[in-house]
């Protein structure tokens, strides 16, 4: 089975990605019983969709790769703490974990701002790993900032 940090890799390689085509560098990896079935990038921009997340879009090609939108079993590998949309997502779809690397205090909403993933008035909570190649996550979002002030 690949390791935390090694699916991460996988994560920063689309969030790499994403910052070549002008995107936001997140990235996000769903992983079922130690196999990559989805991934994807930041695409909002090039999309004009402001729901064209990166975990969103995992999420979608997971459930289309499954068969299936329950997700049961799944860990998606984020480089970003999620937002409130994608947190939803995952509670919707039932991932059973999600491992990520930086902390967004802007805008989390598994530890930062709000903990949606572990409220006990929702139906379904996910089990978090967060700090997993922080630095290297958080280096690339700076970046990726510092080259458009």
């Amino acid at each position: 089975m690949p390791s935390d940090p090694e699916l991460m890799r996988e994560a920063l390689a689309e969030a790499r990605l994403a910052a070549e085509a002008g995107e936001v560098p997140v990235g996000a990896v769903v992983v079922l019983n130690g196999t990559i079935i989805a991934r994807a990038g930041n695409r909002t921009i090039r999309t004009c969709d402001p729901t064209a997340h990166a975990e969103i879009l995992a999420l979608r090609q997971a459930a289309l790769a499954i068969g299936n939108y329950r997700l049961l079993g799944t860990t998606l590998y984020a480089t970003v703490e999620p937002c409130s949309m994608c947190a939803g997502a995952m509670i919707q779809a039932r991932v059973a974990r999600l491992v990520y690397g930086c902390r967004d205090p802007k805008g989390g909403a598994v530890s930062s701002c709000f903990e949606i993933l572990s409220d006990s008035r929702l139906n379904h909570q996910v089990e978090v790993a967060e700090g997993i190649l922080a630095e290297e996550s958080a280096a690339l979002l700076q970046s990726f900032f510092a080259a458009r002030r």
